[in-house]
């Protein structure tokens, strides 16, 4: 791991950089919304207009990464990002703020795109899940530092955008030094929508949900600890903690998912999640003792839910046809981020703060009665199934390219989709029919279909 972390610090610290002040920028922009007393509504549409841009961005990015180059792309979104940032101190108008959070999100992948391409270029197959390891400590750990900026600078002044800027800027710094080789020309990665709703449905329910969830989470929980009467300081101890703990429960929960059936620990970790929010949800008044005891256990579970639902759909789907499934599955997750801090935002705006964790509470409840665990027969399982857990980066900090790095999918597929064309595949064969229930998916009678979403496979 050590060689890893050396050979591959540049990109990593680069990632550290764009993601501490990706994880400031939006703790930030809660508390500052909240101290001049704007609606909730207005924080949530911000993050949501955040992940519009991350989803959007992957058109964009492929376009202008086969344009101009990875390198010359990556120092021109960096310059975007970073001038977006230091908008938001020029200017006080709301809705310029959402056309800002826009640009941020889709400048930021298009440089996950291209950090991701770079690792992936340079790792060796057998390294692939060590590099994998290094950069989904480099994000999360970014996360964090990001919240516990706000702990020794705690006034909402001009300042921390400075330092957000300041970040960007000096992410340009490694990726422009780089000696190493350019990455290879992207290709678009197909998403297959009506294959994979009918196959692997229940995990694409997971992942909206884990958006929606995850998204709001991100967007309005600074908003909520505000409300609850924390201090700037307090909020950055309360989000740094909560965003650690999806951190440190990445390692157990793969050690479950390897041993036990995993829609049956999806429904588990919903209903665990269901519970632990109930306290914050009912109490519009929340001790700081319980405010951090069941903000952190909500988070231990929360974070479960997109690296449950990506295991159990490699689970069911052939490695040829993984690169687009991660794919679908993060357009899914981007769909259910952008939704849920605007729906959250209005419940908290009508009926309080604690709304939040109530919206919480209900949509792991949704997961809990959708996800109905039971024998898959052989005709959904694929041979090499059950595939190995693989911890995952949050999704806020990755792109469709993350596919290549991930050891589950197979090195000769990655390369020959990178260096040929997507070509549709004919219509499979018929299979025995099986008796069709909401749980039990159906056997796919679709062909392929090119969708926005961009990925190097």
């Amino acid at each position: 791991m050590r060689q890893i972390w050396k050979s591959f610090r540049a990109l990593y610290f680069a990632s550290l950089m764009m993601l501490i002040g990706s994880g400031l920028l939006s703790t930030y922009l809660g508390l500052r919304l909240a101290a001049d007393h704007v609606d909730s509504l207005w924080v949530g549409a911000l993050m949501a207009a955040n992940y519009f841009g991350l989803v959007l961005g992957g058109k964009i990015g492929h376009r202008l990464i086969a344009r101009v180059g990875h390198i010359r792309a990556y120092a021109a979104c960096a310059g975007i990002v970073g001038a977006a940032v230091l908008g938001h101190g020029l200017i006080d108008w709301l809705p310029a703020w959402l056309f800002l959070r826009v640009i941020v999100g889709l400048g930021m992948m298009c440089q996950y795109m291209v950090i991701e391409s770079w690792l992936n270029e340079q790792a060796e197959a057998k390294q692939r899940g060590l590099v994998f390891s290094g950069y989904m400590i480099a994000s999360y750990l970014g996360l964090v530092l990001g919240q516990l900026i706000l702990v020794l600078h705690p006034a909402l002044g001009l300042e921390l955008l400075m330092l957000v800027a300041l970040c960007f800027a000096l992410c340009l710094v490694p990726v422009a030094l780089t000696r190493r080789i350019h990455p290879a020309p992207l290709h678009p990665a197909p998403m297959e929508p009506r294959f994979f709703i009918k196959r692997v449905p229940q995990s694409l329910s997971t992942v909206l949900g884990a958006g929606l969830i995850v998204g709001s989470f991100y967007g309005l929980a600074p908003l909520y600890a505000s409300q609850q009467g924390l201090s700037t300081e307090q909020v950055g101890l309360f989000m740094g903690s909560c965003i650690f703990a999806g951190l440190v429960v990445q390692w157990p929960l793969g050690w479950l998912s390897d041993r036990y059936d995993r829609a049956l620990l999806i429904r588990c970790f919903a209903l665990c999640l269901a519970v632990a929010a109930l306290p914050l949800a009912i109490m519009t008044e929340v001790p700081l003792e319980v405010l951090f005891i069941a903000g952190f256990l909500c988070s231990l579970v929360q974070f479960c839910l997109y690296p449950l639902a990506v295991a159990f759909s490699n689970d069911h789907v052939e490695g040829d046809r993984r690169v687009s499934l991660t794919a679908m599955l993060l357009v899914t997750y981007g769909v259910g981020a952008s939704i849920g801090p605007l729906v959250a935002g209005v419940l908290m705006k009508l009926f309080g703060s604690h709304m939040l964790y109530a919206f919480f509470s209900f949509f792991a409840l949704v997961l809990v009665w959708r996800i109905r665990p039971k024998a898959v027969t052989n005709l959904h399982v694929v041979d090499d199934a059950p595939l190995h857990h693989v911890a995952m980066p949050d999704s806020m900090s990755s792109s469709p390219l993350v596919a290549c790095l991930d050891p589950r999918v197979d090195e000769q597929v990655v390369q020959d989709q990178m260096q040929n064309p997507i070509e549709p595949q004919p219509e499979p064969e018929p299979e025995p029919e099986v008796d069709p229930s909401p749980d039990d998916p159906e056997d796919p009678d679709a062909g392929r279909e090119q969708s926005f979403t961009e990925a190097r496979p």
